[in-house]
């Protein structure tokens, strides 16, 4: 005798073995034995044999119309041999009962199952959802055959453009485009983002790389809602003082400024004043909102996209003709050996007598325009001349600051490698496109302009972070437990010291209108000036706040994303530049194995034949085939230039991939941040 029983889901035949009254023991065809329920056996019959019955039955349920079935099924709950005899004849044959069971079983929106081999017929407007829901399923799947076929012939649907960056960067894996990417994919052997482009779904390179920062980190677009600044209530003093910023020409949030006071008297105040919006901006209003949204200033060649508007930034912006609010650190030297005496904040109106361009000046203000009075330039302009003997005491106090620093940080900081300045022509600060024409300078790091700043904004940096930690008033610092390799600066409420700089404390607070971190640190450095000793009971971050951290958090995670992809986008422009260049040969150092770094552009490449060279080995370099989407080049050492190779400088080689993008769809770039001196004032 054999049985038709059903188990998880499946109906199965069998010789039985034995019986009891609450179970069988059944052999399949393959051999195996299983014990079935008794309350799973649906059927039981001398012939055919399990296999033939199963194979025509299942033959004969094709046949079954579903509409004529679900007509003639009784409205009450019935069997699947009830239906047979209904639907075929009052004989039904054991063929046909299995064939209804069958049948029925795979057609749930017609019938719902009631129990083993029982059923209930569905409500009409239930299979009228279904039968649509289904016709929807396989008109879904018609278009992504078709989809997928398309793209197998280079063509891209304007559906799966429109879905670019979703498929390839936040999926929705249900998604008909995606299913269709990933299809022609497999057909073609064809990775995804390879596949996309042979399709045409990538117009431009450049909107490539900045429509998928977007989408990542601004999909609800830049734009400001209506926002208005705030006026600054507090009745300031005015400072005695004539201040002086220091800046690329494109800077339009102008933060920091300097002034000088004393010289020739034996002590020197220098004045440090940083552009105020902790005045006015308030935690918790419109303009706090957008900041902690935006958390920092994105740059990249030729455009950016500011924390601000630009209409709240001039508002606060130490532009030069005005009386500006200001913070103020006013630290006094010894003007012989330039040594601190004495240090006060102070909140007040700052007269900026001028704004100065690193980019008009750093040719005129060099060190021996600086250091000797006899050497005039031709170049010098009437406010640089006029701030000559400020230029003058400021850089030698730099330098000074510096050589302290490198006493407390171990070693020196080598400016070896250069920075680099990007300029599209005749872009004027509109959103690039892609084809403008690119110009790379050098500014040499550690230029006197550039020193002068950095190290008064360490000095206000690492004053004020220690003052706050004098005070209980907690903020947010940047530290660093050693320079060993592997150990990066990291973010928190600790006022930790910071090994690469080299001081006790640094807490930034010099770019309020580029930085929401400043900003935070800038409302409980003004709370500490108004208030002195109770400051932590009147600062807007209490003692252990967690806004803080979420704070940290989330700058730590935007910052790094502006920065990579500033990294990317500088590299495309690099590469723009060797294609309008008609570079074919490069002469580069090799840092590490089969890796080196041009000597002149901001390329960093893998290269084949430097395998056995040392660090610092010099090369020539033959160009291979540049692609613009995933920032691919490399290239083949033709020569080695150097017989005997200066080991490189102390650059970790985690540092060297500024310029480095990796991987077909994934584009990253290993850009390190860095709290150089150079970072307060980086390119604006």
């Amino acid at each position: 005798m054999f049985l038709l029983f059903e188990e998880t889901g499946k109906f199965m035949a069998g010789r039985v073995l034995s019986e009891t009254e609450s179970s069988a023991q059944v052999e399949l065809d393959s051999g195996k034995r299983v014990k079935v329920k008794a309350a799973n056996i649906l059927l039981k019959f001398e012939k055919p044999a399990p296999a033939e019955l199963l194979a025509a039955a299942q033959t004969l349920s094709e046949t079954i119309e579903l509409e004529l079935a679900w007509e003639f099924a009784p409205e009450d709950e019935f069997g699947f041999a009830d239906l047979a005899r209904v639907y075929f004849s009052e004989q039904a044959s054991l063929t046909e009962q299995t064939a209804a069971l069958l049948r029925l079983f795979e057609a749930p929106h017609y019938f719902r199952r009631a129990g083993k081999g029982r059923f209930r017929k569905a409500p009409a407007e239930i299979i009228a959802q279904a039968l649509a829901a289904i016709e929807k399923k396989k008109f879904i799947q018609q278009q992504i055959e078709a989809w997928a076929a398309e793209l197998g012939q280079g063509l891209c649907p304007e559906p799966i453009r429109e879905q670019l960056y979703r498929i390839l960067f936040k999926p929705d894996k249900n998604a008909p485009e995606y299913k269709a990417v990933v299809e022609a994919s497999r057909a073609t052997h064809t990775a995804p983002l390879e596949l996309l482009q042979k399709a045409g779904a990538i117009d431009s390179p450049y909107q490539f790389h900045w429509r998928r920062f977007l989408f990542e980190n601004f999909p609800k677009g830049t734009g400001f809602p209506p926002l208005e600044a705030p006026a600054i209530q507090d009745d300031l003093p005015l400072a005695q003082v004539q201040a002086f910023s220091i800046d690329d020409s494109a800077t339009t949030e102008i933060d920091d400024a300097l002034s000088l006071q004393g010289l020739g008297s034996g002590t020197v105040t220098v004045g440090i004043h940083i552009a105020a919006p902790g005045l006015a901006v308030q935690r918790g209003d419109p303009l706090d909102n957008v900041c902690r949204n935006r958390l920092s200033t994105v740059y990249m060649p030729g455009y950016k996209i500011t924390m601000l508007p630009d209409e709240v930034v001039q508002r606060y912006t130490l532009q030069e003709g005005r009386d500006c609010p200001a913070l103020s650190l006013y630290v006094a030297f010894d003007e012989a050996t330039l040594e601190i005496r004495a240090s006060e904040t102070r909140l007040e109106r700052v007269p900026i007598a001028h704004n100065l361009r690193h980019d008009q000046l750093d040719t005129v203000v060099t060190t021996d325009w600086l250091e000797n009075p006899a050497f005039e330039h031709e170049n010098a302009t009437q406010p640089a001349s006029e701030l000559r003997e400020q230029l003058s005491f400021l850089y030698q106090l730099a330098k000074k600051l510096k050589a302290q620093r490198e006493v407390v940080r171990g070693k020196p900081e080598n400016f070896n490698r250069p920075d680099y300045n990007f300029r599209l022509v005749g872009n004027d600060g509109a959103e690039p496109q892609g084809s403008e024409q690119v110009q790379i300078s050098v500014r040499q790091r550690g230029a006197p302009l550039d020193l002068i700043v950095a190290e008064a904004m360490i000095l206000a940096n690492s004053s004020w972070g220690e003052w706050l930690a004098e005070l209980g008033v907690p903020a947010i610092y940047r530290s660093q437990t050693s320079l060993a390799p592997g150990v990066k600066v990291r973010m928190g409420t600790k006022a930790l010291p910071h090994a690469g700089i080299g001081v006790k404390s640094y807490a930034w607070s010099t770019s309020p209108l580029r930085r929401y971190t400043d900003l935070v640190n800038q409302w409980q450095i003004i709370a500490c000036a108004r208030h002195g000793k109770t400051a932590a009971l009147a600062a807007p971050f209490r003692p252990k706040d967690a806004d803080l951290f979420s704070i940290i958090s989330g700058f730590d995670a935007a910052y790094s994303a502006y920065n990579g992809y500033q990294g990317a986008i500088e590299r495309y422009w690099t590469l723009k530049y060797v294609q309008q260049q008609g570079l074919t040969e490069l002469v580069a150092t090799v840092f590490k194995e089969n890796m080196v770094r041009a000597d002149e552009i901001p390329l960093v490449l893998p290269v084949l034949g430097a395998k056995d060279m040392p660090r610092g080995a010099r090369v020539r370099v033959r160009l291979g085939d540049i692609d613009e989407v995933s920032l691919d080049v490399s290239g083949t050492v033709l020569e080695r230039l150097d017989a005997e190779p200066e080991a490189d400088s102390e650059d970790s080689e985690e540092e060297e991939g500024e310029h480095l993008a990796a991987g077909p769809i994934a584009i990253a770039v290993d850009v390190n941040e860095s709290d150089s001196p150079s970072g307060d004032n980086s390119a604006s």
